[in-house]
């Protein structure tokens, strides 16, 4: 090399590096704002067949994308795409293809959640997941199978997130697990949207202890926000409160403390320690401003990917709550996704016709 073109030729070498680190930052366009679950079909359900055929069909989606939201969170469990013995279940498969081709027909985005595994379920007392290496490995096959199924669908169009609401002791496990698998799809997906939550439940107030890739722009960081728990899950059956049926309010103490004393100790200390309390808009923002945080410290996109109320409380108090909610999200530029469309928390009323008022907050309109 001449010292006379060694200049030119440092500048040319130097501009392709700039362009390829740059290259490395373009966006894939996958962009969210308001969806919704089509949760309680290929998660958490024992219907199959004729049943699991009916429950969630191509109406549905038209129906989704008519209400003006623009992508879907659809949960898949491990036992609905594969047997015990690691075998496809091809009708799963089937119809998960039929929801993610539907959803892009009608011009919805997808995101397909990992929900369930048997080494993990967010609600179990102990999950081999987190001390079974071998368990390890076989969510990271099948996050093998589950790239090579869907990578033929559009990185702007599609993307998965990995675990749901994963519950480890050390926050760390979860840390290396997640970026074990990033790195695993990377090298076939570089520009795949990969959903990134944060540890027990997906707690904004864990988000600290996230350790994320860096110079990874395909990144989505999500939480869920289901606080305050005595108005959210009020008579819910599955919840350590469920026995309260009194009055809630919002915004302002949601359960007068008087009535600890007619629960159970186990009750009485769910409300007395993180269910219940003093909420309005300045509370809930002030729950979610870790994520926030974090989220901008990182400059990446912040979800929430779950939130929703259980349909006991008076419908007043629960639009005022959905209001302030989703009024913190716009100001904040958070995109949401309601849980759920059919289920335990919908969208849809028992005629099968939308909730118009609750629609009309969480579009935005």
């Amino acid at each position: 090399m001449s010292k006379t073109n060694a200049p030119v030729i440092l500048l040319i070498a130097a501009a392709l590096l700039l362009v390829s680190c740059t290259s490395k930052q373009v966006s894939n366009n996958f962009q969210i704002h308001k969806g919704v679950n089509v949760s309680h079909w290929l998660s958490q359900s024992e219907a199959r067949g004729a049943e699991r055929l009916a429950y969630i069909t191509e109406a549905d989606f038209v129906k989704i994308a008519s209400l003006g939201f623009d992508h879907v969170r659809i949960p898949v469990d491990e036992v609905q795409l594969w047997d015990s013995t690691g075998r496809r279940e091809e009708e799963g498969f089937t119809l998960l293809h039929n929801a993610i081709n539907w959803a892009l027909a009608n011009k919805l985005r997808v995101i397909v959640d990992l929900h369930i595994i048997r080494s993990h379920f967010f609600n179990a007392s102990d999950n081999a997941l987190w001390s079974d290496p071998a368990e390890q490995e076989k969510l990271a096959d099948l996050w093998r199978q589950l790239s090579a199924e869907l990578r033929v669908y559009p990185v702007a169009l599609l993307a998965y997130e990995l675990l749901n609401e994963a519950v480890a002791e050390d926050p760390e496990d979860w840390n290396a697990l997640f970026n074990r698998l990033i790195q695993q799809i990377r090298v076939e997906e570089p520009q795949r949207t990969i959903v990134i939550g944060s540890n027990r439940w997906q707690s904004a107030s864990t988000f600290p202890d996230l350790r994320i890739p860096e110079k990874d722009p395909h990144l989505i960081l999500s939480y869920h926000f289901y606080t305050p728990f005595a108005l959210t899950h009020h008579q819910a059956w599955w919840a350590v409160i469920a026995e309260y049926d009194g009055p809630v309010q919002y915004p302002g103490l949601i359960v007068d403390t008087l009535v600890y004393r007619q629960l159970s100790p186990a009750a009485a200390e769910a409300m007395r320690t993180w269910a219940n309390g003093y909420f309005d808009k300045a509370r809930l923002e002030k729950e979610m401003a870790p994520a926030i945080a974090f989220a901008r410290e990182r400059n990446l996109p912040l979800y929430c990917g779950e939130f929703g109320v259980y349909p006991t409380i008076a419908n007043e108090i629960r639009l005022r709550y959905y209001q302030d909610l989703c009024e913190i999200f716009r100001a904040n530029q958070i995109a949401s996704c309601h849980w759920c469309y059919k289920g335990d928390f919908p969208i849809l009323e028992e005629s099968g016709e939308p909730d118009r008022e609750l629609v009309a907050i969480l579009v935005g309109e």
